[in-house]
């Protein structure tokens, strides 16, 4: 029976696909390892490398089966199709990622909302420079949200514009956003002096009503829905999560959409992204040229906040820290640890974590407004 089917495989088998197939097991390898020894974005990253390699297999049967000479969708591409293709899993997310997020420390010092904005640079910039390297403006405009370091953002919109690099996009845009800590400290100390790193901002908490906060949500939606119509998708989820955590009579819901939706819905998405993985169309040039894009694309987001508050302070009594407008993209938490610590690292008893977060809480909406901009400008 073994000797029946060695002819078989040999004749069925793609050699020339099968060693970038080893590659993208190793690819998924370091994926898993970044995950578990490095502690990097394990929800997402692990179910990433995982898929990476179940969807490199050789007839593997989680592409597609096939019955009585028929072929039908495997189980990734049936995912994909169902969660991915029309963007359910990043609204679903945002739910959860909107329940997650405390907008109090914006809502008492609302110039932190500059900051967001001014970290969205990274965006445009990549923009214009993709442009020069991909003809289709839609192709580089997905590359370009990458700077957004909001998946679900980059998921939404390479896949409204139906790039053919959404998996690389995918694993971009989440890869950068577990590398934040590593990313961001050297590209701050870059830009800016040890005394502007000393900077003290004294952090007084104006209290914030449970009307404002219950408002707030709904505010945020109708102004965007109705100056950026194509995120309204995404900024609504994203407010939705955050209503039901503020509305004070859907806790369960609440503490639900954070833990077993964000949980569940991330872990589906994570393995989903995998379709898009296959070494044929992964393993090129146009994957490498992405990535250093993507790369681009966070390092001007952190320059563009940090130079934003430096050009600020000239203009301000009350000077600002620059390091806070590292903190204004959309990778929240981890953007205002990285800016906390760096802040204790230079002086031991300067807290910038309520700054950096109220920052942070800012660049995900931002981040949100900003993908939207860049479907009207490309859609219209």
């Amino acid at each position: 029976m073994l000797e029946a089917l060695i002819p078989l495989f040999s004749s069925s088998m793609d050699w020339n696909l099968f060693p970038k197939q080893v590659i993208m097991w190793v690819i998924g390898g370091i994926l898993i390892y970044l995950a578990i020894k490095k502690d990097m974005e394990p929800a997402l990253l692990l179910p990433m490398g995982f898929g990476a390699i179940l969807v490199n297999l050789p007839f593997s049967g989680a592409l597609s089966t096939t019955t009585e000479g028929v072929t039908e969708p495997g189980v990734i591409e049936t995912l994909f199709n169902a969660g991915i293709a029309n963007e359910l899993f990043p609204l679903l997310l945002f739910i959860g990622i909107g329940a997650m997020i405390d907008f109090s420390p914006l809502l008492s010092n609302p110039k932190m909302m500059l900051f967001g904005a001014a970290a969205q640079f990274g965006i445009f910039f990549t923009l214009s420079l993709s442009s020069l390297f991909f003809p289709d403006l839609k192709d580089a405009a997905s590359i370009s949200i990458i700077g957004a370091a909001d998946g679900p953002t980059s998921i939404f919109v390479a896949n409204v514009l139906n790039s053919q690099y959404t998996g690389a996009i995918m694993v971009a845009a989440y890869s950068y956003m577990a590398l934040v800590p590593i990313i961001q400290p050297p590209v701050i100390r870059l830009i800016t002096t040890k005394k502007e790193r000393r900077i003290r901002m004294d952090y007084h908490a104006r209290p914030v009503s449970k009307t404002a906060k219950i408002l707030f949500p709904v505010i945020v939606t109708m102004v965007v829905g109705l100056v950026s119509p194509k995120s309204v998708a995404l900024v609504g989820f994203l407010m939705f999560g955050n209503l039901i955590r503020e509305c004070g009579v859907l806790n369960a819901l609440s503490e639900t959409a954070q833990k077993e939706l964000a949980n569940l819905i991330t872990l589906l998405l994570g393995i989903t992204i995998s379709f898009k993985m296959q070494a044929e169309s992964f393993l090129a040039w146009d994957t490498l040229l992405i990535m250093g894009l993507g790369l681009i694309a966070f390092i001007f987001d952190t320059v563009g906040g940090v130079l934003f508050a430096k050009v600020l302070n000239i203009f301000s009594k009350h000077k600002v820290n620059p390091m806070i407008g590292a903190a204004g993209i959309s990778a929240f938490p981890m953007s205002a640890r990285v800016v906390h610590k760096m802040g204790l690292k230079e002086d031991p008893e300067n807290f910038l974590l309520m700054h950096a977060v109220g920052a942070n809480v800012s660049g995900q909406v931002a981040s949100v407004i900003a993908g939207g901009l860049v479907l009207n400008m490309i859609l219209h």
